[in-house]
């Protein structure tokens, strides 16, 4: 009966050990759609109305005006964790950027959480602005608050699925920043909580339409192109081949004009031939 007890023990303990192991393996439910469903290309919305981190009331389109690009990103102010590694992951990349927040290109982060307010909004501005240490970003860096119906079109536009769980207080959403083209079209996104300056760099100088940046950056560009699937900039080999190609073409193109140019330049003698070419005899 011992031996019987022990073994039944044990075969209690084993399917207690596998519940265990299938419910902590098993995702936790949602309270709705979570999700960056990518829209590349797609408008923004410039109409919608915010209020700034000084609690005046603005239009997108004062931030988005056709002259830069702009890093977006979305936060709530009360966020436990996800929010904040957002917000230092894109702190960290935008100082290793060659680019300046406010010269280059701007920043807006939008509250997901309509009963977020203005003077938080400034907070969360000085203290992602000092951390950036460069002050002068102020002017290009914006946090913005609004009514639900503004934040989701912006949120909507942009693919941004997130919800909010009554239970916790909280709000379920993806992490990510995306890069918009200064007319406010969807350009690139990069996903996670930390981001590679190279792939920020070239997102910002294609969205710019190759305004910014320099050669360096449109060389980066030849040798790399955006996987969607991953939001990152992978090195393409075809490039390579055609980069390779096309130089070659160029340096055979120049060795030619050179010899043509050459050939034009030297006079010919009386027998046809050339001064360079004919020889010197002495008897």
């Amino acid at each position: 009966m011992n031996f019987r007890r022990f073994i039944a023990t044990l075969g209690t303990l084993a399917l207690a050990a596998t519940a265990f192991a299938d419910s902590s393996a098993t995702p936790p439910r949602l309270p709705g759609k979570v999700a960056f469903d990518q829209k590349l290309d797609a408008q923004v919305p410039l109409d919608l109305m915010f209020r700034d981190e000084h609690g005046a009331v603005v239009r997108l389109d004062k931030y988005i005006t056709g002259k830069k690009p702009v890093v977006l990103n979305f936060m709530y102010f009360t966020c436990p964790m996800l929010c904040n590694m957002v917000q230092e992951g894109t702190t960290n990349v935008l100082g290793q950027l060659p680019f300046t927040v406010g010269e280059e290109f701007d920043v807006i982060t939008v509250s997901i959480d309509p009963r977020d307010k203005p003077a938080t909004a400034l907070e969360m501005k000085e203290r992602y602005v000092r951390r950036y240490g460069k002050m002068s970003a102020a002017a290009g860096w914006h946090f913005l608050t609004g009514h639900e119906t503004a934040i989701k079109g912006l949120a909507s536009a942009v693919g941004f699925d997130y919800a909010y769980d009554l239970q916790t207080n909280q709000f379920a959403h993806a992490a990510g920043i995306i890069v918009l083209t200064p007319k406010g079209r969807v350009s690139r996104y990069f996903f996670g909580t930390e981001y590679k300056a190279r792939d920020l760099r070239l997102g910002l100088v294609e969205a710019s339409a190759n305004r910014i940046g320099g050669t360096s950056e449109q060389l980066l560009l030849l040798c790399y192109h955006y996987d969607p699937a991953t939001g990152k900039y992978t090195r393409t080999a075809m490039t390579f081949v055609r980069a390779g190609g096309v130089a070659t073409m160029l340096a055979l193109s120049g060795f030619i004009i050179v010899m043509v140019r050459r050939d034009r330049r030297t006079p010919p003698t009386a027998d046809g031939e050339s001064s360079s070419s004919r020889g010197t005899h002495r008897s």
